[in-house]
């Protein structure tokens, strides 16, 4: 296959990542996105790379996740190399919260499922007495928790700036403020894509645009719906930086930065394309993250915010060609893991868009 020309529509951290990857492989890339670079998911991210604290059950998101994780030391490395600052990355471990009994039971049990499923990343199970003694400020109630040494964070602000910088200097060029209307297709194969006002030729178009992908497929056949669920966050800054683990629990989490920082989060709601922070959603916040850490409650609150996550009714995120257009790539519908899924994500799409064999079994994950 020749080099092609390749239009990625969409630029947070998946979208860029995916266009890093192919102008790294001499691809003639173009990013267009209708705001600014990772002005969506990417920048409302908490940016928890949980392979098994967010999605720890056997199965094939899982396998995509540990996949994805494998790939994140050299992914951060090398991107850290190229572009000389860092984003946050580490890994600092996760621990699952069990508050109740049924909880701490389900944990352990997940915690023996995953040994023998993947007995190279086993998580431990912590009573809450272990616990206590390696996250002191948690509250007196915790009955125990699964730890998942090898999960970590990162800062995906500075992650997407890294990656779209990295993309950039490979030879992509990135259009912000451009908005596609649709996809130009002739006879089973794409050729570009409607903008505003033009139109841009192109080999292969990826679509990534996250909870907006829907828009884009029209009447093409895609295996389940994308659409938008609204997570909204907050910020909370601590005088002493508190506990260094992840800590998740069932409908939140606590994200500690290294300076003081902790992102609190996240509801999960249906409201369609509406991005409003509101009380009602800071308040659960803020009394689901102090009733796990009580210190919590004693710190500056710097901020709240809400982005819309690329929900797939299935669960499973929507990765390769579609098989109704040659020439069409997806990337959309990661839900809570496109942070933690971008090094699998760009490095399986290239590969597809390559015409080579992937790194994994995409079969559960194509879009139509």
């Amino acid at each position: 296959m020749s080099t092609p020309v390749v239009i990625v529509v969409g630029a947070g951290v998946v979208g860029c990542a995916i266009a890093a990857k192919l102008a790294r492989r001499d691809c003639r890339v173009t990013v267009l996105d209708r705001l600014a670079t990772g002005a969506e998911a990417s920048s409302a991210a908490a940016g928890i790379l949980g392979a098994g604290a967010e999605c720890g059950r056997p199965g094939p998101l899982y396998d995509l996740c540990k996949h994805s994780m494998d790939l994140w030391s050299d992914f951060a490395t090398s991107l850290r190399q190229r572009v000389g600052f860092g984003f946050g990355w580490e890994t600092c471990g996760a621990i699952e919260i069990a508050k109740d009994n049924d909880t701490a039971l389900a944990l352990q049990a997940k915690g023996e499922q995953l040994a023998v499923a993947d007995p190279g990343r086993a998580p431990r199970w912590h009573d809450a007495r272990e616990l206590r003694v390696r996250v002191p400020e948690l509250a007196d109630d915790i009955r125990g928790g699964l730890l998942h040494p090898g999960d970590g964070q990162v800062e995906p602000a500075l992650l997407t700036k890294a990656l779209a910088i990295d993309a950039v200097r490979c030879g992509a060029r990135l259009q912000t403020g451009r908005v596609v209307r649709g996809l130009l297709v002739q006879h089973g194969r794409i050729t570009g894509v409607a903008c505003d006002g033009d139109t841009l030729p192109a080999d292969v178009v990826v679509v990534a645009t996250g909870a907006w992908s829907q828009t884009l497929f029209g009447g093409l056949r895609t295996r389940t719906l994308v659409r938008p669920q609204r997570g909204q966050l907050a910020e909370i800054e601590m005088q002493v930086p508190p506990m260094r683990p992840v800590l998740t629990w069932q409908g939140g989490y606590a994200v500690p930065r290294r300076d003081g920082r902790v992102v609190i989060g996240a509801t999960s709601e249906d409201a369609g394309f509406d991005k409003r922070v509101t009380a009602g959603g800071l308040l659960h916040l803020l009394a689901m993250a102090t009733s796990v850490v009580p210190a919590l409650a004693g710190g500056d609150l710097r901020g709240h915010w809400a982005g819309l996550r690329p929900m797939a009714a299935d669960g499973l995120p929507l990765l390769g060609p579609h098989p109704q257009v040659e020439g069409l790539f997806v990337a959309t519908g990661h839900h809570r893991n496109g942070i933690l899924l971008a090094p699998a994500t760009a490095q399986l799409v290239a590969q597809s868009v390559l015409q080579a064999e992937t790194s994994l079994d995409l079969s559960p994950f194509l879009p139509g």
